[in-house]
Parts: C-alpha cells; sequence; structure tokens
C-alpha cells in the first residue's frame, strides 16, 4: 500500500525528510481491526515529528498521520465485541492509544491514562496511508450524514478544542471566551464551535488579516496581541473573560492572566512560543485564576463533536483535500502556514 512516512528526523529541512513509499499492508491481530483509509488530515504534530520532536522515542522510518475516517474491512483473529461497526462501515478513528486497564481508562479518561500515545508515535502506526490498524476500541461508527472528509478533521483539532471549551473550562451557552491564534487548527475549531454552541468568542492574531478571518469564521472581535488590546479586551466582554484558550505559551500568558475575569480560567494546550512564561503566581491566587492543562480527548468527547457534525451544528473548515502523492505539497502549505482550514489526504 502506499503511505507517507518519515524516513528520518531532524536537520536543516525536515520536510526533506518526507517520503511517499510502497509499504507492506497491515494485518490486524486480535483486538484489531483494519481501515481502508478515505481521507487523514494533517496536523502540526506531523510537522514536530520530522523535527524529530516526540513525547516517545522515535525510530525511523515511521508513517505519518494521526487523524483519519474510512471503512471497515476487517476484524482480527476472534469475535469482535458485541456492537462493533460491521465490514463496510464508515468509521471515525480515535487517535490516543491507551492501555484501556486504568483507572483513567476504566472511567472514560482516556486522556489522563498515564501510558497514553497517539498514533504516529513508535510503536504506533500513522494514518497517512491507505490501510491502517487500530485497536477496536478506537474507532466510532459515523452516521450517514458524516462524510469520511469530514469526520477526519475531527480527531485531533476539534477534539482538542471540544475538550478546552466544554470539559477543562466547563463553558456554557452565553459564556464569554478568549481564544488565541485566531486561524490555528485548535483556534479555527474553537472558534466554529464555540459560536454554534451560543458562547460569545473573541479571538487575538498579530495579523489583521487573520482577525478579520476570525470573525468570518463566528467571533465577536478580534484584538491584536498587544498591552493596550487588554482594556479593549475587558470593555468588549464586560470585564474580563469566562475563560481563555491559550496554545501559544510565552508570547501570550501575560495576556491571558489579565483578559480573564476573577474567578475564570486559562487552558492551556500548547505552548508554541515557549514553556516557560513567568508565573505571576500572585496574579493567580489574588484572582482566584484556574490554571487547567488540556490534552487531546476522551473517546466520548469525539463522539459528541461527530453528533455535532451529524446535526448540522458544526461544519469543519477545510481548506483543500488531496491525493496521497501529494503530501510533499500539502506539508509545505502547513509549514507555510498558507491554509484556511484543515488539509486533507486521501488515498489515490
Amino acid at each position: 500500500m502506499l503511505a507517507v512516512r518519515a524516513a528520518r528526523y531532524g536537520g536543516d529541512d525536515p520536510l526533506s525528510n518526507l517520503e511517499v513509499t510502497e509499504v507492506d499492508d497491515p494485518v490486524p491481530g486480535s483486538g484489531e481491526v483494519l481501515i481502508a483509509v478515505g481521507a487523514a488530515a494533517l496536523n502540526h504534530h506531523d510537522l514536530w515529528t520530522l523535527r524529530g520532536i516526540s513525547s516517545r522515542p522515535l525510530t525511523a522510518p515511521q508513517v505519518l498521520g494521526c487523524d483519519a475516517a474510512g471503512t471497515v474491512l476487517a476484524y482480527g483473529p476472534g469475535d469482535p465485541p458485541e456492537g462493533c461497526p460491521p465490514p463496510g462501515a464508515a468509521v471515525v478513528v480515535h487517535s490516543l492509544i491507551t492501555c484501556g486497564r486504568c483507572a483513567a481508562c476504566r472511567s472514560g479518561d482516556e486522556p489522563s491514562c498515564p501510558r497514553m500515545g497517539m498514533l504516529s508515535e513508535p510503536p504506533n502506526p500513522g494514518t497517512l496511508a491507505e490501510r491502517l490498524v487500530v485497536p477496536v476500541g478506537n474507532i466510532l461508527p459515523l452516521p450517514e450524514t458524516v462524510d469520511v472528509v469530514t469526520a477526519a478533521c475531527l480527531p485531533t483539532a476539534y477534539l482538542t478544542a471540544y475538550r478546552m471549551l466544554f470539559v477543562r473550562a466547563a463553558l456554557r451557552p452565553g459564556q464569554r471566551v478568549l481564544v488565541h491564534g485566531a486561524t490555528g487548527g485548535v483556534a479555527s475549531a474553537a472558534i466554529l464551535m464555540g459560536s454554534a454552541c451560543g458562547l460569545s468568542v473573541f479571538a487575538t492574531s498579530r495579523d489583521p488579516g487573520k482577525r478579520a478571518i476570525a470573525i468570518e469564521l463566528g467571533a465577536v472581535a478580534a484584538f491584536p496581541i498587544e498591552r493596550g488590546a487588554v482594556k479593549e479586551v475587558l470593555a468588549a466582554s464586560g470585564g474580563g473573560v469566562d475563560a481563555v484558550l491559550d496554545t501559544v505559551g510565552e508570547a501570550t500568558w501575560d495576556f491571558s492572566l489579565r483578559v480573564v475575569r476573577p474567578g475564570g480560567v486559562v487552558v492551556v494546550s500548547g505552548a508554541t512560543s515557549g514553556p516557560n512564561p513567568p508565573a505571576q503566581l500572585n496574579r493567580i491566587f489574588w484572582r482566584q485564576l484556574t490554571i487547567a492543562g488540556s490534552t487531546m480527548g476522551a473517546r466520548a468527547d469525539l463522539s459528541r463533536v461527530v453528533e455535532m457534525c451529524a446535526t448540522g451544528r458544526l461544519h469543519p473548515l477545510v481548506d483543500s483535500v488531496r491525493p496521497l502523492p501529494q503530501a510533499a505539497e500539502a506539508f509545505a502549505a502547513l509549514a507555510a502556514g498558507e491554509r484556511r482550514g484543515k488539509l486533507l489526504l486521501t488515498p489515490a
């Protein structure tokens, strides 16, 4: 089968580590399912892998990709658990690979599993291929109203945004949230999802064009990342937002702490500009702020995101869909930031 993989890692030109090549077809073992991939989405996680940065030791070569949707082809030896989608059924793949036995897994809180990993992190397979084998528990059936391109957008960016908004920040309709990054994958997902669910969404970006896009996506207003803009956010939000979603880190941390209302929450799921800002503990305890970490989402969270698409409340933003052999062009667009929405690859 055809697959997109990292042949090596690091170097001055990480994109040169990418290769599109034939690899052996995977074979499902006991408790596993073989899927014909219908569409797979790119994420910045794939760029970090090409750079040699991962939460697990990397081995080469490694098939990339952690988002996919497709069709069940077959199950491994033995009878699959009752209720599993039959061969031919359309499914979306949950990207987290967990132990399935710890207290977190048993309670449905898979992101808190101490052995949590992701697809495309060794020894787990990647999704940028024509076929994929995953544990049976990692597939969810797709309603007829959700196509595989839409579904493939969901398992990383949209799932992460959902958990930040509605699990970690526990926001409800009518509340106010500020999203940093405006048009980044998680940020744009949060704007679309938050506005669809009755939140007043504010956004930030250094780029005026991206601020305009944020408003097109549903943000009430968008602001530059400047100290003077703090007062504008406070005025627009009636004294401060209920929550801030921060995937940027050092460059936005002070801004985040200043625009959230007393008793509000700052949810962190990334640190692209650096992981070690001044903590400002005095501001945190005096204003009784909650700092909440967030990573990906649970299987149940993904099910709720799929349902939002099925009912028409959510329409993921798609930039382009390319065939697998054009992976290099898609990765170049991702690295350059030349996109508006998700970049997807499909089998030729």
